[in-house]
């Protein structure tokens, strides 16, 4: 089941395995970062349903999960509420201050945290987390102060992946997909 994670490096695992909070950026990460306008003006976004099954599969057991996104849009409220995910931060220019509210808000450790960002303004996020994730078509600073970067792109399942190794580093990856696959076993 979880062969595709086998080659993850022992200090990514500790790190994944640690982490109690991902916090995510939305524009890049959990879309292609692709704006698309109405005629009327209104900005809409596509999301992967790969990615909202993971942060499901994360959520029940146990680890939090936020967006911290500069733009706002009531598209974003909606994929949370769908989620379920409470901590979104919209309109939020400097996520590192974000960051630190939930730090403070969950009383984590930096080390139980994991942002994944694509852009300059998710720098100071990475910086204050314990573990920087990236996506292969992010900007060329955040690739190379990224502490894993994922093979799928932004809006094509990197949050899955993300999620799905936090999962098998916490060593609940197979039973948190079981339920999907055990009426076969």
């Amino acid at each position: 089941m979880s062969a595709y994670l086998r080659d993850i490096s022992d200090r990514v695992l500790h790190q994944a395995r640690q982490v109690e909070l991902l916090t995510l950026d939305v524009d890049g990460v959990l879309t292609d970062g692709s704006l698309l306008l109405s005629k009327q003006g209104e900005t809409l976004k596509k999301f992967n349903t790969l990615d909202g099954l993971g942060i499901k599969l994360l959520r029940q057991v146990g680890v939090e999960v936020a967006l911290i996104t500069g733009r706002g849009s009531p598209i974003v409220s909606a994929r949370a509420d769908a989620l379920g995910i409470t901590h979104v931060y919209q309109h939020c220019e400097e996520k590192w201050q974000a960051i630190n509210e939930l730090q403070s808000l969950l009383q984590l450790d930096k080390k139980a945290i994991a942002h994944m960002g694509d852009d300059l303004p998710d720098l100071g996020a990475m910086a204050l987390s314990g573990f920087a994730i990236t996506v292969p078509n992010a900007h060329p600073l955040l690739l190379e102060r990224a502490d894993f970067c994922t093979t799928r792109a932004g809006g094509q399942g990197a949050v899955r992946e993300t999620c799905d190794l936090i999962l098998y580093a916490k060593g609940l990856l197979d039973s948190a997909v079981g339920v999907y696959y055990q009426p076969y076993a």
